[in-house]
């Protein structure tokens, strides 16, 4: 007996040196990380901020790879077939957390990602082509109570926060509204320019255009009214108890060693720190929303529990 721990002793006391020598070599190659939404919008211009802060920290590329679509789940989904070695990490977007309420799934938003931490959240709001004839909320209202199932809004695709927002807001006036569902901001402002869809509902993405007179905000959804856009109104203000604010981060694969989630976490976050990516946040209203590791844990199990009433209430939960 006295042997055989011996012997266990010993191969625990070979192991740790060779996994701490791995945790301090790392990276020792470049890091690939993958985003949920189209390059051009505003996730992919301010992760790549991100993403050249921590080359630079890290000593190594950090590589940013689009993955849009599937309402901004397939980075997380990727995570699950990734070696679990800190060379793959992914953004988790809030419809992650709703993704096993709507779809069949084999694996847990929850259990089955490391999480390192929370970056920002988007800032949202409601835009209509400048020359709509809809000038205020209380003007899109009143024409969808008018013509029900034929005012037509875009989002960044099926079962995201703008989305699921919208389907509530529209629950609460007794809306019937049409959705149309884009892969994420850019296609989204295209169609809407292009007079394919009658309003946006999106991330602050579309600021360009309203600044350049192409776009008019009819609302925001944070707590407050957002500074670039002093004269939109929040939903709380036009009497609907709703605040939108979405936040996202970073994850690896499960099983990834506690030293690399470690040197992830804090090269990010010193990567957070840095003005070029609080410049590149401002450009869309956002602002550095740092979790740590364990905060951001926990806040993927509560937000889970919370998903799953908003999807229930909304009636768009699918059997399982």
């Amino acid at each position: 007996m006295q042997r055989r721990h011996i012997i266990q002793w010993g191969a625990a006391s070979l192991a740790a040196p060779a996994f701490m020598a791995q945790a301090q070599s790392f990276p020792s190659k470049p890091i690939k990380l993958v985003i949920a939404f189209p390059a051009g919008g505003p996730t992919d211009i301010t992760m790549r901020s991100l993403a050249d802060n921590a080359s630079k920290i890290l000593g190594q590329p950090v590589i940013v790879e689009n993955k849009p679509g599937a309402g901004g789940t397939l980075p997380a989904q990727a995570l699950q077939t990734a070696q679990p070695d800190g060379y793959t990490v992914a953004q988790i977007p809030l419809g992650v957390f709703r993704l096993p309420y709507t779809t069949k799934i084999n694996w847990d938003p929850v259990k089955d990602i490391s999480y390192v931490l929370n970056v920002t959240g988007y800032a949202f709001g409601l835009v209509v082509p400048a020359d709509s004839p809809f000038k205020t909320w209380a003007d899109f209202v009143a024409w969808a109570k008018a013509n029900p199932g034929k005012l037509s809004y875009g989002s960044t695709g099926t079962m995201t926060s703008p989305h699921l927002t919208m389907e509530l807001i529209a629950q609460q006036l007794g809306l019937e509204l049409l959705h149309v569902p884009y892969k994420g901001s850019a296609d989204l402002m295209q169609s809407i320019l292009g007079g394919q869809i009658m309003a946006a509902a999106d991330s602050t993405g579309f600021a360009p255009q309203v600044e350049a007179g192409k776009l008019r905000v009819l609302n925001t959804w944070g707590a407050e009214r957002l500074a670039k856009f002093p004269d939109a109104p929040t939903l709380k203000e036009l009497g609907l108890d709703l605040v939108q604010n979405s936040p996202f981060g970073i994850g690896a694969p499960k099983g990834t060693p506690e030293a690399v989630v470690k040197r992830l976490h804090d090269a990010f976050k010193q990567a957070m720190e840095q003005e070029s990516y609080r410049t590149a946040l401002g450009r869309y209203d956002m602002v550095p929303m740092y979790m740590s590791t364990a905060a951001y844990q926990k806040f993927a199990q509560d937000t889970f529990t919370r998903e799953k009433a908003l999807v229930e209430k909304l009636g768009l939960a699918k059997p399982q």
